[in-house]
């Protein structure tokens, strides 16, 4: 409607102006229900790894994507560009342009290699891992997997306006008008492909959202898939809640589409997901245990501040011998940071990790009540002293109940308590409402991840266990599904898929799908210092390099980032221990979505570029094939189940071998012939065959046709 209201601005004639925007007004007016959004300028994905030519169109490396140029010629490294929506020809530099494709260019997929982890060579399960514009990604798979993907898990942007997520190459902020009309934009092309590639009998879409979308969002799935069964899963992820203009907010949301037939299994679920308890799991001589919740004494979110809370800035002084609150002083005046040392003792006050002044949840006087009830205790030692933590009201007043044993005090006071009502492992269907200790994004999300990343490298990361649970309801009789994410992230999904198949010997696959972009402040750092995107220092430090992959990486083979063992176990649902320190017999492939010739396909010159994609097609068996030498006449690979023909003149030959080989399901013939084709296929009875490289140039051909509507 914007780009309309324009043109009709152009109007000379003010009256007949008027008129049309009357009639436009009123044709947006008699829309009754449903969304009306904004369709934007059309995506633009940059093509690194396309040459600039003549011809093709191009945009600023650096620079704005939809602001695109046509190259007219190339002479001593300059190209004369003709802009998009201009008549003078203006003069770049070769080096600062970048190869690009608007929305309905038609553009040829590759998938290059670029790292894989095999810590199950015996096993021909291989998940993927895609660096890729997801909506190109979206369309290759449709090709691949269209009707016979089981779940989608989607944690697409939550559109806060906080730079989380770009549109045309641009970060989108809370200042742009046409946010939202954007987001729906962007999110409506990608599940048009999405909807493809579920099986429309039984398959399941899984999408998290917050407040900021979860209406728009809605609507846009209700228009979408009319015959889809949906309902909305109120996740508490954060116990504490998060500041907002308003009330806390503690809990985001997850739209569950069910198709066909789908529907939650019946699976055994302890009473967490039947009662209101706020308790937290461990596993102790193989037997689940429920016990209380403690949540830090240090004031989060609003009005956490010393400044704002100057009463609630006070020391507690601690005994380093004995590990018990000996003293608590009284709260300091503003001007005064720390308090007289007393000997033997540790003074610890609320001072943040990143050395913030603070103020604690309660006064002096209640926090002596507190710990005479025993509802305080220490927690881990830091540069600052002690994490103090507490029994909230909540909490204690559950402990009080009959469902609950009180059974003493530990050394520093604090209760140790068990639960002891129905704990029960009963076959049962969720709730809609989740409050599940483990579903804690901090503790399972953000603190997994920098455990295995050693550092803070991605904000807001998923808690594994609400991911597992989430699509366990759905998977966990289809012990062989197709499982996509196509907005990865962190990796989250690919490492609860795995966590799945350990606990119960599935053989699940995962492809996930994410960009390498990097963050609006690495970005302005990048820039100032003349590094651009595509450079390989700015590239290493994008999502896909510096989180996503490592972090698949390294919970496969059950180490950090730089090497050591991970400490801890994995919470199951079972009986078993799961030290993460093992890792999962998984593999796993890295890819990145490149763009081939047209031309040079059809001649048959870039086999080896897309042998990637035909292991993918045939069903992604075993480790990925490569050629390092010249392109044989014919490839046997029985690990992949699958054979393909350079040469028609050694079909003779090609057949001999493959009745050697009759686990090889799919056959791959290269022929400019459809009646070779036709007669090699029938020659080839029971088998799954395609012609290359008419199938590739007819089928392949992305970000066009009917992908584009």
């Amino acid at each position: 409607m914007a780009a309309l209201n324009e043109l009709i601005q152009k109007i000379e004639n003010p009256e007949l102006r008027a008129q049309i925007q009357a009639a436009a007004d009123k044709l947006v007016k008699q829309k009754k229900f449903g969304l009306v959004f904004e369709e934007h300028l059309p995506e633009c994905t940059p093509l690194y790894d396309v040459p600039v030519r003549k011809g093709l169109k191009v945009s600023l490396r650096g620079g704005k994507a939809n602001e695109t140029y046509t190259v007219l010629k190339i002479e001593n490294e300059h190209a004369l560009c003709l802009p998009r929506n201009g008549n003078e020809a203006v003069e770049f530099p070769v080096a600062d342009l970048v190869t690009t494709a608007e929305l309905g260019d038609p553009i040829y997929p590759c998938l290059q290699m670029l790292d894989d982890v095999c810590n199950a060579p015996d096993s021909d399960l291989w998940h993927t891992l895609i660096e890729a514009d997801n909506y190109h990604a979206l369309q290759l798979l449709e090709y691949l997997y269209a009707g016979k993907v089981d779940c989608i898990y989607i944690d697409p942007p939550y559109n806060t306006g906080a730079k989380d997520w770009k549109y045309n190459n641009d970060y989108v902020d809370g200042n742009d008008e046409y946010r939202h009309s954007k987001w729906l934009s962007m999110m409506q092309k990608r599940l048009e492909i999405a909807k493809r590639l579920l099986n429309p009998n039984d398959s399941v879409l899984i999408v998290t959202i917050d407040e900021k979308e979860y209406l728009h969002l809605g609507c846009l799935l209700e228009e979408m898939f009319p015959n889809a069964r949906m309902q909305m899963i109120s996740d508490a992820i954060n116990p504490k809640g998060v500041a907002r203009s308003g009330f806390r907010r503690n809990d985001e949301y997850i739209f569950v589409l069910m198709l066909g037939a789908k529907v939650p299994a019946r699976i055994p679920l302890d009473s967490e997901w039947s009662t209101s308890a706020l308790v937290s799991s461990e596993q102790t001589n193989k037997t689940q245990i429920m016990k209380p919740e403690w949540t830090s004494m240090m004031r989060r979110g609003s009005h956490s501040s010393r400044k704002e809370r100057p009463g609630l800035y006070y020391p507690v002084y601690v005994s380093n011998k004995t590990k018990t609150i000996e003293f608590i002083g009284i709260p300091l005046p503003l001007n005064q940071h720390k308090a007289d040392e007393i000997d033997g003792l540790i003074q610890v006050l609320p001072i943040r990790s990143n050395g913030d002044e603070g103020c604690w949840q309660v006064g002096p006087d209640e926090l002596r009540n507190r710990i005479n009830q025993g509802r305080v205790r220490l927690g881990r030692k830091t540069n600052y002293g002690y994490v103090i933590n507490y029994l909230p009201d909540g909490a204690y007043k559950k402990l009080l109940s009959d469902d609950w044993s009180i059974d003493g005090r530990q050394t520093d006071g604090s209760i140790v308590a068990h639960y002891i009502g129905n704990n029960s492992n009963s076959e049962m269907v969720a709730p809609t409402q989740w409050k599940i200790s483990t579903h804690n994004a901090s503790e399972y999300g953000s603190s997994l991840i920098q455990k295995i990343l050693c550092s803070k490298r991605f904000a807001f990361p998923k808690s594994l266990y609400s991911e597992v649970d989430a699509i366990r309801f759905f998977v966990a009789d289809k012990p062989n599904a197709l499982i996509v994410d196509f907005f990865a992230g962190s990796g989250t999904t690919l490492h609860a898929v795995n966590l799945l198949n350990a606990e119960d010997g599935g053989h699940r696959r995962c492809i996930m799908v994410t960009n390498n972009e990097i963050s609006a402040d690495e970005r302005k750092g990048f820039e100032a210092r003349g590094i651009k995107q595509g450079d390989p220092e700015w590239e290493s430090r994008g999502i896909a390099h510096y989180v996503t992959w490592p972090r698949t990486v390294c919970s496969i083979e059950g180490h950090d980032v730089n090497g050591n063992p991970l400490k801890g176990n994995y919470i199951t649902t079972g009986e078993q221990e799961m030290p993460m320190s093992d890792g999962f017999k998984a593999n796993a492939v890295f890819f990145k979505l490149g763009f081939l010739d047209k031309t040079r396909v059809s001649l048959g010159m870039q086999f080896r570029e897309l042998l990637s994609l035909l292991w993918m097609k045939a069903g992604s068996i075993g480790k990925c094939p490569t050629i390092d030498a010249d392109v044989p006449d014919m490839l046997i690979l029985p690990e992949n189940k699958m054979a393909i023909l350079n040469d028609e003149n050694r079909f003779g030959a090609f057949t001999e071998k493959l009745v050697q080989h009759p686990e090889i399901e799919v056959i791959y013939l290269v022929t400019d012939y459809e009646s070779s084709f036709v007669s090699m296929t029938q020659a080839l009875e029971g088998k799954t065959t395609y012609q290359l490289y008419r199938d590739y140039l007819d089928n392949f051909r992305i970000n066009a046709g009917r992908n584009s509507r």
